[in-house]
């Protein structure tokens, strides 16, 4: 198979990458926004990706805010280099019910090993929105081997 080249493109790079990441599929959530520092991740409704009250499930409102803010940051590396989580601290403001959930990822500190990003998920039921979760997240800048 061939070797993926990186692109010099910043949000080439994030789509390729985005694409190659199977519970981004999985989940049926696609990329929105992608501009330097800032990444928007877009999830339609489904049913089974909600918990019990019929609300978006935490554990994949955390899923598309790690991916957005990761990526956010990924939008200011250098070709070559790739972005992993370090960690995040998440705070849940509102249950997430809506027709599509956006999650959008925002450097606050750029850092030559360490980004720090805001994320947030919002619920929008049509063009109603509400702010569902908050938090940050740190990225570490990476070279694979």
């Amino acid at each position: 198979m061939a070797q993926l080249q990186a692109s010099s493109d910043p949000a080439s790079r994030v789509r390729s990458s985005f694409d190659r990441q199977s519970i981004m599929a999985l989940l049926g959530a696609g990329l929105d926004v992608v501009e330097p520092g800032r990444v928007d991740i877009v999830l339609p409704y489904r049913a089974d990706l909600c918990q019990q009250n019929g609300f978006l499930h935490a554990g994949i409102s955390t899923t598309i805010a790690d991916s957005a803010g990761g990526y956010a940051a990924y939008t200011l590396f250098e070709p070559g280099e790739d972005v992993l989580t370090s960690e995040f601290k998440m705070n849940f403001l509102a249950p997430a019910k809506g027709d599509r959930y956006v999650a959008s990822g925002r450097v606050v500190k750029p850092g030559k090993r360490l980004s720090i990003c805001q994320v947030e998920v919002h619920a929008y039921e049509g063009e109603q929105a509400t702010l569902c979760v908050i938090g940050l997240l740190t990225a570490v800048r990476v070279t694979p081997r």
